[in-house]
């Protein structure tokens, strides 16, 4: 009877769902309402935490790894009521077996994010640096391991310990690295092509050497078992290549770009992610590898590998990772990190950590001729851990490697490393001093005080392939007489990134020439790309591709920098609305109109807005084709000359006729006309400099039949509308953005758009019938405009 009063009990399992608080029932005693209200509580922490993080720029694995462990024993998890209650311990396998799903799926991701060609085309130069990078602190990592296992794992097998602590201390986590170097503004340097070739050769290195850790700690008493262990995991392997690939390369070859991925083909590969990963378990390794193993062998040309991340992140991302955090905040108690020996090899940890991965990748990077700066910034970087790193000391905790005092130790280290990593870079690495490095000032910031036979830089921005087609269109007839170097553009394909981009997504729009840094021996080349090169090929113009990833509320500042970093004259920015089927303008979204009011405020050069309304149709038109016609509207002031000189470089296209419509205005009495009360001087010098332009303009037509000048008195904004209704069948509309000096009809609406100005938003509006574009000029001034509010950061 005694034995059977001291048996264990064990309590009953927890059923899915309640019959409801009316019927007596505590939502909390049940599996399923339980997981939402951990999902629920794991969630608003994290991204709380992240929000107050994200001034640091910090990536948002930070702020996981610290929710995580505030939910567990280290902070709230102290309160045995609040962990009893939220947390007990029969719904940590629910919690556990949900978190490790999404790990199985993050890790297909991580495998999705290693394009095997690119490793096996890497240089010796990153060779060599990533095996530094790994080879350094490894070995370091296991000295370390003998002091931890003389000290506080006493009772740890040795050699998978060793192992472990070596994996821990020398991989870089490659999606964190792709985060940190696209917030940085980095993904497209040296440095940045460098840091993610490094860290892709550290990631594939350090899991197989983790594989080996894991098959030693499963190995049990007899190392036959070990044996057995690798051997059926290398037969895995071969297997996948044998079996997976020639079915994923199938599945590649029947998608093609611009038409949806089947469904069938999504399903297939996320059934076979699954079953790899069982069979992985089944071997004795761990379900991640086969899911890593499936994601390597998924092809990264065409659209299904982008198709089945865009899929698959947000519910992997958004909520299943959260929960491994939570889940390892659970086993991470900083409490048992006590006296001065704990702190002591806590620092010991870190320290060698950094300086092992410091030393060995600054010193091959120096020995490779690498300068300094991009040295040390190339340490730092391979540096960061967070989430791969966490993964790695989980499966030694739950294989029994790692104790609760050594794990919330490696935990503390992951956290600090990847911490500190962005504040360093930034110290190191400034974008000005990048930007210091231009040499020759910044002289032709407008196109009229360039000389016509100068060459005119362009930096034309778009965000879609939709923005394609008249950007070209437009290009073509700004390249005048097609005299060899009179037009240089710089094609500027805008990219958010957002909380949502992984590092395939990111890496994949990371684009140098057109073509991705780690698949440069690619023969199917980017369609925008292929649009571009085959405009260079036809009309000659000297046209570059390049790509901004960056967030909305900095945005603009890629532009800026990108037009002075070019010398450009002119920013074109495309109108925040596109248009309908019918005609009509309508919203893509309302956060690009507050990147184009912040370029108007802070550009170096002179910003143009096109309103896009299919210049030239919905294709590109070959040069020998172009019959447009143009219509400057003239009232008077900077913004209007500057439309005019742009007019006449585009004049010089042989299909380009070009139409100047000067408007001066009488005033009524009591009528719908406003004067802009401006200094009379600057007004008189003002309409000098208008003058003078028309004078040279009209000198300009006997000798070019495609020129016409016509001048108008009005007297009322009705008369300004139907002058504009009379040229509604042009192709193009130049207009200045602000009318200074001159009087400024009050035409109704004229508020809605400030960045197109009254006029601009005449033309755009839905009371005037016409199909032409609209390309609204603001010229270079040495202050910024004070018509347009400051945005906020949010």
């Amino acid at each position: 009877m005694a034995s059977n009063a001291t048996k264990p009990v064990c309590p009953p399992p927890m059923k899915a769902t309640s019959n409801g608080a009316f019927q007596g029932d505590s939502p909390l005693d049940f599996a399923v309402p339980l997981l939402i209200m951990q999902i629920c509580l794991v969630l608003v922490l994290t991204r709380f935490i992240a929000y107050l993080l994200r001034p640091l720029k910090q990536p948002r694995v930070v702020a996981e790894i610290i929710g995580g462990i505030l939910l567990g024993p280290s902070a709230l998890g102290r309160n045995k009521t609040y962990l009893d209650a939220v947390f007990p311990k029969r719904s940590l396998t629910v919690l556990d077996t949900l978190a490790n799903i999404g790990l199985i799926f993050f890790m297909f991701l991580v495998g999705l994010e290693m394009d095997p060609k690119s490793l096996s085309r890497t240089g010796k130069r990153i060779l060599s640096i990533s095996l530094a990078g790994i080879s350094v602190p490894f070995a370091l990592g296991i000295g370390t391991s003998f002091v931890l296992k003389n000290t506080i794992s006493k009772d740890v097998d040795g050699l998978p310990f060793f192992i472990f602590m070596g994996v821990a201390f020398s991989i870089t986590a490659f999606p964190v690295l792709a985060r940190i170097l696209a917030e940085l503004k980095l993904l497209t340097t040296d440095v940045g092509r460098m840091a993610m070739s490094a860290a892709a050769v550290d990631d594939v290195t350090a899991w197989i050497l983790l594989a080996l850790a894991v098959a030693l700690s499963s190995s049990g008493h007899s190392p036959i078992v070990a044996l057995w262990v690798l051997f059926c995991g290398c037969g895995f392997v071969a297997g996948a290549i044998v079996i997976f690939r020639p079915l994923f390369a199938w599945m590649a070859k029947r998608t093609h770009e611009g038409e949806p991925v089947g469904e069938t083909y999504i399903c297939a590969t996320l059934g076979a992610v699954l079953a790899a990963a069982f069979l992985t378990d089944v071997i004795g390794i761990h379900a991640l590898f086969g899911a890593f193993v499936l994601g390597i062998l998924v092809p990264k040309e065409g659209p299904l590998g982008v198709s089945l991340v865009e899929k698959v992140e947000d519910l992997v991302s958004g909520l299943f990772l959260p929960l491994y955090f939570a889940s390892s905040g659970l086993k991470t108690n900083v409490a048992t990190i006590q006296g001065i020996q704990s702190w002591g090899l806590l620092v010991l940890v870190i320290f060698t950590a950094c300086f092992g991965k410091l030393v060995g990748v600054i010193g091959v990077s120096r020995a490779c001729k690498v300068p300094w700066r991009e040295s040390i910034t190339l340490g730092v970087l391979m540096n960061s851990k967070g989430l791969v790193e966490l993964i790695v000391l989980n499966i030694g905790k739950d294989r029994k490697v790692l104790n609760d005092q050594t794990f919330a130790i490696m935990v503390l280290m992951a956290l600090f490393t990847t911490f500190i990593t962005t504040p360093i870079v930034m110290i190191i690495y400034k974008p000005s001093k990048r930007a210091g490095l231009m040499g020759d000032d910044y002289k032709n910031r407008t196109i009229e005080t360039i000389d016509v036979s100068t060459q005119l830089r362009i930096l034309a921005c778009f965000h879609s392939t939709k923005n394609i087609p008249t950007m070209i269109n437009l290009i073509e007839a700004s390249r005048g007489s097609g005299r060899q170097e009179g037009l240089c553009v710089y094609a500027l394909h805008l990219t958010e990134l957002s909380e949502r981009s992984s590092a395939i997504l990111m890496v994949h729009k990371a684009r140098q020439n057109g073509l991705p840094f780690w698949n440069k021996g690619r023969k199917d080349s980017d369609h925008i790309v292929v649009a571009f090169d085959t405009f260079h090929q036809l009309s000659h113009v000297s046209i570059r591709p390049m790509t901004s990833i960056s967030g909305l509320s900095n945005m603009h500042e890629d532009i800026c920098a990108s037009a002075e970093s070019k010398k450009a004259a002119m920013i074109i920015l495309p109108f925040h609305k596109h248009q309908r089927v019918d005609g009509a303008l309508e919203n893509t979204r309302t956060d690009f109109r507050w990147v184009n009011h912040k370029v108007l405020q802070n550009a170096p050069c002179s910003v143009g807005i096109l309103v896009d309304r299919s210049l030239g149709g919905a294709s590109q038109v070959s040069a020998s084709n172009v019959s447009s016609s143009i219509t400057v509207i003239f009232f008077g002031g900077r913004d209007d000359r500057e439309a005019l000189a742009y007019g006449v470089r585009m004049a010089e296209h042989p299909g380009i006729k070009l139409t100047v419509i000067h408007i001066t205005m009488q005033l009524e009495s009591g009528g719908e006309i406003a004067v802009i009360e401006m200094n009379e001087g600057s007004n008189t010098e003002s309409r000098l400099l208008d003058e003078k332009v028309l004078t040279e303009f009209e000198m300009q037509i006997p000798q070019n039949p495609s020129l016409k000048y016509e001048k108008r008195l009005l007297r009322n904004s009705a008369e300004v509308v139907a002058v504009v209704q009379e040229f509604s069948k042009c192709s193009l509309y130049l207009v200045g953005r602000m009318q200074t000096g001159v009087v400024q009809p009050l035409l109704s609406g004229s508020g809605d758009c400030p960045e197109l100005g009254t006029i601009g938003s005449l033309l755009v509006s839905p009371d005037l019938s016409t199909t032409a574009s609209v390309l609204v000029v603001q010229q270079y001034y040495n202050q910024p405009p004070s018509d347009l509010a400051v945005v906020s950061e949010d």
